[in-house]
């Protein structure tokens, strides 16, 4: 599943900013300094927002298309913030055979936003995620870590309607 980049405003802080430098200069010359980079600049920023590959790639000398090429290829890496309520479902083979797929996609239709992908009003984030520990209550979802189980596709409306 490709990730997509969605334009939600920056509001990177000039502290935040501080830190992601002080990163790059303790990672300057190591072999492989790229991934604990992107690692800790996540942990910094929560994701990797564009603004921020940039000043890594600005940095470090490695082109914006590599750095971008890395935080799009491995799934720890999020290229957008969470929403305010953060929407997974699980689509580990438990949940998925159980029809976690038509879930995942109907609150994707119903909230109108990409999976993978934040609202632009950073309202809703939709993400696919691999096995949560949960399979005996197959499929789950969670919203802000809330879980919620043993779900049909007529369930999405009641339960996001909690979060409207």
């Amino acid at each position: 599943m490709k990730k997509k980049l969605t334009m939600v405003e920056f509001r990177g802080t000039k502290e935040q900013e501080e830190q992601l430098l002080a990163v790059i200069e303790k990672h300057s010359g190591e072999q492989g300094a790229m991934m604990p980079i992107l690692q800790e600049a996540q942990e910094i920023y929560g994701y990797l927002p564009i603004e921020v590959q940039k000043i890594i790639a600005a940095r470090t000398g490695v082109s914006l298309e590599e750095i971008f090429g890395i935080a799009s290829f491995y799934a720890q890496f999020k290229l957008n913030p969470d929403g305010q309520y953060a929407i997974s479902v699980c689509l580990g083979t438990a949940c998925y055979v159980k029809g976690s797929g038509e879930i995942l996609d109907a609150i994707s239709k119903k909230l109108n936003v990409a999976v993978g992908s934040t609202s632009p009003d950073g309202r809703y984030s939709v993400e696919a995620t691999r096995c949560i520990g949960a399979c005996g209550l197959a499929p789950v979802l969670t919203v802000n870590g809330e879980v919620y189980g043993r779900l049909k596709v007529d369930d999405v409306d009641a339960i996001l309607a909690k979060y409207v």
